[in-house]
């Protein structure tokens, strides 16, 4: 095969869009200001996943002025604040555990999303990172044995906590006014998943949103606070991509969806949703493609009112009867459980 040339297209670096080029400059002068006060590196740990052999690193890096995640990430903090932290793009990040060490870089965000190679037992796990001189950092994973069969994965608006308002608002209010105070449960749900959890213990906890990575430490203090299991939260950032001025929610749980079919291939997933979003959708066609990676669908249905201020109910429900898997509704945890029951997808 003739070696590529530096113009192949597989060789040359996206163009980006004018709205990509305007954040990446607005964010350079943050930066170089923020650095100018005195702001130092800051990693920002999120729980992640793994399998024997590699783990699914997650955090971000900021700007703050002591240097603790804590900064950005306190509790009571209205979510508006977490949005005036400055990333810091492109930085380098080190990542250790389990007697290796390894070095990945983090995107235009400050993101990193990242495989790194390094061997764990099974069980929640911790790795250390750190970044461009920041202090070291703890993050949690959670090792999944070979042996395991069974996976729980959520969404999280109206379907682990009310929002009871309209979707063109409700990523806006809940990331930018609302505190982990202010958001209450859905009925029943973190009792579900407990008692599914323990039918099936060691089985991994995934929690799937379009929320942004800036709420993930008050998403996580709400699922803490209000007893939901532990689990990784898979989270975007916010802003123009290469190609668009706003990212997509539905490709985002569309990767995400196919990521964990492919790291987990004799995974079964318990799909869980609501019917006021595009979940039944999303989850439909994830089934019919991948019917051995879905045990089930449970769809939490939305009050009138909320499916009022959520512009209705999907339309799915009569297309899923035909999906090879199991599924179920209910409008909160005691009687999705009752109907998972009844379809033998719990004892």
């Amino acid at each position: 095969m003739p070696a590529r040339k530096p113009t192949d297209p597989a060789l040359v670096e996206p163009i980006l869009h004018r709205a990509a080029r305007i954040e990446d400059a607005v964010q350079a002068f943050r930066e170089r200001r923020a650095r100018a006060r005195g702001l130092v590196p800051t990693v920002i740990p999120y729980s992640g996943y793994g399998a024997p052999g590699w783990v699914r690193v997650l955090c971000r890096v900021l700007l703050t002025r002591r240097g603790l995640a804590s900064d950005v990430s306190y509790e009571g903090v209205r979510g508006w604040r977490t949005f005036t932290s400055v990333a810091v793009d492109d930085v380098d990040v080190t990542i250790s555990g389990g007697g290796v060490t390894r070095t990945v870089q983090a995107d235009r965000g400050g993101v990193v999303d990242a495989i790194v190679p390094i061997d764990l037992e099974p069980g929640w796990r911790t790795i250390t990172i750190t970044a461009g001189g920041s202090q070291p950092v703890e993050a949690r994973v959670f090792v999944v044995h070979p042996d395991t069969r069974f996976g729980l994965l959520s969404d999280v608006d109206d379907t682990v906590m009310v929002t009871n308002l309209p979707r063109p608002f409700l990523a806006a209010w809940n990331s930018f006014v609302h505190t982990e105070h202010a958001r209450r449960p859905v009925p029943g749900m973190s009792v579900l998943y407990e008692r599914i959890l323990e039918q099936h213990p060691g089985s991994p906890v995934v929690y799937l949103s379009t929320g942004a990575w800036n709420v993930a430490p008050t998403l996580e203090r709400f699922l803490t606070r209000n007893m939901y299991p532990s689990g990784t939260m898979l989270l975007t950032d916010w802003g123009a991509t290469h190609d668009r001025i706003f990212r997509s929610g539905r490709l985002h749980k569309q990767e995400n969806l196919e990521r964990l079919a492919r790291d987990f291939p004799n995974v079964q997933w318990l799909l869980v949703g609501d019917d006021g979003q595009h979940d039944e959708e999303l989850y439909n066609e994830f089934a019919a493609q991948h019917e051995r990676n879905v045990a089930g669908v449970a769809i939490r249905q939305l009050s009138t009112s909320e499916a009022v201020l959520a512009g209705g109910r999907s339309r799915a429900q009569e297309r899923s009867r035909t999906s090879p898997a199991p599924w179920v509704y209910a409008p909160d945890g005691a009687g999705l459980w009752d109907e998972l029951r009844r379809v033998g997808l719990t004892d």
